[in-house]
């Protein structure tokens, strides 16, 4: 998802030539409306590799030689570092120190690099201590923050150790059109555009609803992401980036509920959704982002939620087969 709004960004904004890492196996579909450009290599352009295979790293970053490196890859579902929690580890924690590793053998080149750690590395923070500083105790709650916690302090340590210019974010929740099916505003919205297409019954499957967040755009993520690399990047920082319009996951479920054209959907809790532990306090302070850029967000919860579900019912016209998650 944020890479592929990431790419709409530049192309709006900058006039840079933009590289992909991809793996020969990865879906594309998030990138559908720039594949003319990526056929044509004109200003898109795709390199195959994989954070967890060092040499195609090396390569990677050798044949693009990039001014500015943003890593947002990952494997990135919570709930799925359960069951996987030594892939989530080897290729958040072990994928980023290759990357970096490569970056720093490039030989002149050394670019601006934005390391994407998350919000989760905070995990359970207590009510006296929201909003949530950069500076907060990290309590991960899940194989997957722990992973991202890994990728926070490796990306540090690279900037200090070698004199990369290399900035982490704690980006918290974002989400908006192509999110992934498995997170819990994108299965909600796909779930109820299924409904409506006849296509589930009138029952959505849910997990934990208390959790707290706060809500962002994930246009104004990338806008975030941007304006980090380009606004006197300093080497070693580490930002808090999140929205402004906090509620719990149970209202932003409400709220979709709200726009569907079907009435009286009954929610269900799911037990196979529930985490053995969750990070249910998640809201973040961003005045130190805020202050160092001017960056605040600009697009509103409902047009985010709109948007989302909008993009859903789209999908689910293409008569194409989803599963129900």
């Amino acid at each position: 998802m944020v890479g592929s709004h990431l790419v709409d960004f530049l192309l709006e904004e900058t006039d840079w030539e933009i590289y992909g890492l991809c793996r020969w196996s990865d879906d594309f579909s998030n990138l559908n409306h720039v594949i003319p450009l990526i056929n044509k290599k004109e200003r898109i352009h795709l390199v195959y590799g994989d954070l967890n295979d060092y040499i195609s790293l090396q390569n990677a970053v050798e044949s693009s030689s990039p001014d500015y490196v943003f890593h947002l890859a990952a494997q990135s579902y919570p709930k799925t570092s359960f069951t996987s929690p030594v892939e989530t580890l080897q290729t958040n924690i072990i994928g980023t120190a290759n990357l970096l590793e490569a970056i720093r053998r490039l030989p002149i080149v050394n670019p601006v690099v934005h390391v994407c750690a998350s919000s989760e590395v905070f995990g359970r923070v207590p009510r006296e201590l929201l909003p949530i500083h950069e500076d907060v105790t990290f309590h991960p709650a899940s194989p997957y923050a722990i992973s991202k916690v890994g990728t926070d302090l490796i990306g540090r340590f690279y900037a200090e150790a070698y004199d990369m210019t290399i900035m982490t974010t704690r980006m918290f929740t974002h989400t908006g059109p192509r999110r992934g099916d498995v997170f819990a505003e994108s299965t909600f919205a796909k779930q109820i555009a299924m409904i409506e297409a006849g296509l589930q019954d009138p029952v959505i499957q849910v997990g934990n609803l208390d959790s707290l967040r706060t809500w962002s755009d994930v246009r104004d993520a990338v806008r975030a992401y941007y304006m980090l690399v380009t606004h006197n990047p300093t080497p070693g920082e580490y930002y808090n980036i999140g929205g402004s319009y906090s509620c719990t996951v149970k209202d932003m479920l409400g709220y979709l509920l709200e726009k569907s054209m079907v009435k009286n959907i009954e929610v269900r809790v799911d037990q196979d959704r529930l985490r053995p532990i969750d990070a249910d306090l998640q809201l973040p302070d961003t005045s130190k982002f805020f202050n160092h850029t001017g960056w605040k967000p600009e697009i509103k919860f409902n047009q985010t939620m709109d948007d989302l579900l909008e993009y859903w019912r789209n999908n689910i016209k293409t008569k194409k087969n989803y599963l129900v998650r």
